[in-house]
């Protein structure tokens, strides 16, 4: 029994068995998930060369928003290329290094992205409900704090979770899922697996903290912004496009972590594709359009960059 256990553990190679039913549709679904991609970075490095061209656009606000474009194009590369991949091949199989690194990658991607969410809402109650104190507050040093706070405190998280993930003994190699989660491959281990789940659900606690503390500070500003018609007009300028990314996100990270541990299988595959792709499909295309349709610089600035081409072809002509 024991060498039985241990030629099981010894797991080099995952398959994803959620994509057997699939590929009958397969190229269909390559061409659908190619331009998804191509259009998800189009979006997010419009808004991101938008920021970096535009000295006038480097303030922090803007400069929180470029780093939620870079952590969208960091969280989906952890997951297209090798789903289009998979796609193409005869059997989705994922080595147990690589399934490490996905797990990583895509996971640490959306705690940013509460990071981030939960830093532009500092930022925007500091310069509507402190507008003297705005600039004295929100300093060089200040901001790069934040930034490094976005980043290094998810990767961080993940790290413990797939270092003690990668500890496990396992005693199947299907993973049930178009990608590898961490749930997935934790509930293949051998033996129980207390400390995966505590430390788990410390981090879901860590990161529903960083939801209170967003709807904390939403609260004070809509406190603040009911007293001055200008203060309503910013709040709708630069925290609606917020609230939207914060409800998208969210939603699409309850989908999927619910599915993970509680969904049924009497769900339709497509349907069950759906739940597990939504918060990789539906965040990095929405905010970047969300805020680009609704922050005032931004839209001027691809007007006038789209305008200028125009001319330029005109002259040429």
């Amino acid at each position: 029994m024991l060498s039985t256990v241990e030629n099981v553990s010894s797991i080099l190679v995952f398959t994803l068995t959620q994509l057997d039913e699939t590929m009958e549709n397969k190229y269909m679904l390559f061409s659908l998930t190619a331009l998804c991609y191509h259009f998800i970075l189009l979006c997010n490095i419009t808004v991101i060369v938008c920021i970096a061209s535009d000295k006038r656009l480097h303030e922090p606000m803007y400069i929180f928003l470029c780093n939620l474009c870079i952590n969208a194009l960091y969280g989906t590369a952890g997951f297209y290329p090798k789903f289009m991949y998979d796609l193409l091949s005869q059997i989705p199989v994922i080595s147990y290094s690589g399934c490490m690194i996905q797990i990583f990658v895509i996971y640490s991607s959306v705690l940013c992205d509460y990071s981030i969410l939960t830093v532009m809402a500092y930022d925007r109650y500091v310069a509507i409900c402190r507008p003297l104190e705005y600039h004295s507050e929100m300093t060089n040093i200040k901001i790069g704090t934040c930034i490094l706070f976005c980043w290094l405190a998810p990767l961080f998280s993940m790290g413990i979770l797939v270092l003690l993930t990668s500890r496990l003994t396992l005693c199947g190699s299907d993973i049930g899922k178009l990608y590898c989660e961490n749930w997935a491959v934790v509930k293949l281990a051998c033996y129980t697996t207390t400390v995966n789940n505590v430390i788990g659900y410390i981090v879901i606690i860590i990161y529903l903290g960083h939801v209170v503390l967003i709807t904390v500070s939403y609260i004070h500003l809509i406190g603040k912004c009911r007293k001055s018609i200008e203060d309503r007009y910013r709040f709708m300028q630069t925290c609606m496009p917020h609230l939207l990314a914060l409800f998208n996100v969210t939603v699409a990270l309850l989908f999927d972590v619910l599915y993970s541990r509680y969904g049924s299988t009497s769900f339709s595959q497509s349907v069950r594709n759906f739940l597990a792709l939504e918060f990789l499909f539906i965040p990095p295309i929405l905010n970047p359009i969300i805020y680009g349709l609704k922050l005032t610089k931004i839209r001027k600035k691809k007007f006038n960059y789209h305008q200028s081409n125009c001319k330029t072809r005109l002259k040429s002509i």
